[in-house]
């Protein structure tokens, strides 16, 4: 029988185009694995970090990726085990997604990507080339197959890699959090597993860049297809295992639940915006609504309540209930919150402007002055301060243009930027199922931007769970007219929502970034054009 393996899995959050901060963790992982370890394995693009977009193109970056890794490779001299990272590869004219096994002192192999990640989020075939279908590698008497992510989801490279004498898949990944990715990935995984017959070794990265979101999830499965061992969601881990697995699983494997999981999304998407842009901590408006109660809370949890700054501004329309529910909360939550009046700034700019207004005027002109105003007022703090400002808006609000493009829209970052009005519903109810910080009446409450006399956002919008149900046939879906209103939506309901999502492109693509969680957020995935001509027969 052949020598037990010592693998180390190293599920690690990288910083994308930070070489050296990268290069120092896989370093730090490495020489502090087990003394036993033979292999450290580390994620897709570990050494550059992933997505790197753009960056791939650039050929000064490509070679500092090179030389970080040739740089591995001579430290691989001083250590014991091989490890395994991904970084971009060029040779001949072509760059490549690739696997490096590194050991003895050297690059003992090269494995490049043969199925790149071409939909969704992903764009990679404007960076990358695709590789040949990949070998196996003969280490310490196993062969051992090596796969890149994408490859994993096709059954052409673990098919290959067992014709040729695999014994036993490894796949490295950054593959990006949405809620239920992870019983897809289980699906994908079981499925190589039963038409190779082969065990499977599953390294994910974790983590935020921008608005993408890694959860890890790292897992280690047998032939049969029962999963042996499952890293945390949302955290780092490193973990040794012994291959061939002769033991049971050594801890109760189960799965985050749906809201759960989003909160966590949300709070690790948002930690390391700011983090790794080097903000000194946050700035966000507090309204007495849920939106920004929601928002409050995720920034307490993400970044600590030192680093929490909230600021309540009231106009004349601001009733006692959300003065009293925004200081409640900031009380519960333990973050400062000052008081900053917007009513003499609002009577300022409409004197100043009055010649230009007439009686009719549309009344949102006086409306978006007020969100206007308390979006400079963020902006002139954040600049006092160094803080970044959070938008508050959720993906309803966005998907229908319910928001004030320079005020409410204002900010760096915007956590609940994909998370629709009915969840934040749930997570608001979740959060305060583990401590409860939300006062019970921003959660009740009929919503409202208190922008006029006796507001409330349903004056404009249908009530968010019809609301909700028809952007996601819109959205998610991609449905037209007739076919959500096949849903048993009504027509006019739908037209008029269609219309307002058709509308409302500008504004989206200047809103702040958020953390993607459902399968078709806005940007990325849903690339509209601003000047659309479709909106003139959307309902037919």
């Amino acid at each position: 029988m052949n020598a037990l393996l010592h693998i180390t899995l190293a599920q690690i959050n990288p910083v994308v185009g930070d070489i050296a901060h990268n290069t120092k963790k896989i370093k730090d992982v490495w020489s502090a694995a087990p003394a036993s370890t033979d292999l450290v394995i580390f994620p897709e693009l570990s050494v550059c970090g992933y997505p790197a977009e753009d960056l791939i193109l650039n050929t000064a970056f490509v070679d500092a990726a090179k030389k970080a890794v040739k740089a591995l490779a001579r430290e691989s001299k001083n250590h014991v085990p091989w490890i395994v990272v991904g970084a971009p590869h060029h040779s001949r004219g072509k760059t490549y997604n690739a696997l490096h096994i590194i050991g003895d002192g050297k690059i003992q192999k090269t494995i490049r990507k043969h199925h790149l990640a071409n939909s969704g989020v992903f764009d990679e075939e404007r960076i990358f080339s695709a590789g040949p279908l990949p070998t196996p590698i003969d280490f310490k008497g196993h062969k051992i197959g090596f796969m890149i992510c994408q490859d994993t989801w096709h059954p052409g490279p673990a098919e290959s890699l067992k014709n040729k004498g695999a014994e036993i898949l490894i796949s490295i990944n950054a593959s990006p959090y949405e809620f239920d990715k992870y019983k897809q990935r289980i699906a994908v995984i079981r499925a190589r597993v039963t038409e190779t017959g082969l065990p499977f070794i599953y390294v994910n990265q974790y983590g935020g860049q921008d608005d993408l979101v890694f959860d890890g999830s790292s897992l280690v499965m047998d032939e049969k297809g029962t999963i042996l061992w499952q890293a945390a969601e949302f955290d780092e881990c490193i973990h040794a295992i012994q291959y061939p697995f002769s033991s049971p699983p050594s801890q109760e494997i189960k799965e985050s639940l749906r809201t759960e999981s989003i909160y966590n999304a949300l709070r690790t998407g948002l930690r390391d915006y700011v983090g790794k842009n080097g903000f000194t901590g946050v700035l966000l408006g507090l309204s007495g609504g849920v939106d920004s109660a929601l928002t409050a809370a995720l920034a307490v949890d993400a970044l600590g309540s030192e680093n929490v700054h909230a600021v309540f501004m009231p106009s004349k329309y601001t009733s006692d209930e959300s003065a009293e529910d925004a200081r409640a909360l900031a009380t519960n939550l333990s973050i400062k919150c000052d008081t900053i009046s917007i009513a003499q700034q609002v009577i300022a700019f409409e004197n100043e402007l009055a010649s230009y207004f007439t009686p009719q005027t549309p009344d949102i002109t006086f409306q978006n002055i007020q969100s206007r105003i308390r979006g400079v007022t963020l902006m002139a703090l954040s600049n006092a301060t160094g803080k970044m400002v959070l938008s508050t808006g959720n993906k309803s609000e966005i998907a229908t243009g319910y928001a004030t493009l320079y005020g409410d829209m204002c900010g760096g970052y915007n956590p609940l930027k994909d998370v629709y009005k009915t969840q934040v519903y749930e997570l608001a109810r979740w959060r305060n199922a583990q401590n409860a910080v939300i006062p019970e009446r921003i959660i009740t409450k009929a919503p409202t931007a208190e922008l006029k006399p006796d507001q409330t956002d349903q004056d404009t919008l249908p009530p968010y769970d019809v609301l909700d149900a028809i952007l996601e046939c819109l959205v998610e879906r991609d449905m037209g007219v007739k076919d959500t209103v096949a849903q048993g939506h009504d027509k006019q309901a739908v037209i008029k929502i269609s219309r307002m999502l058709a509308i409302s492109e500008y504004k989206r693509q200047q809103a702040a970034p958020g953390p993607k969680i459902s399968t078709r957020a806005f940007t990325r995935e849903r690339r509209w054009p601003m000047t659309n001509g479709f909106t003139k027969i959307i309902e037919k």
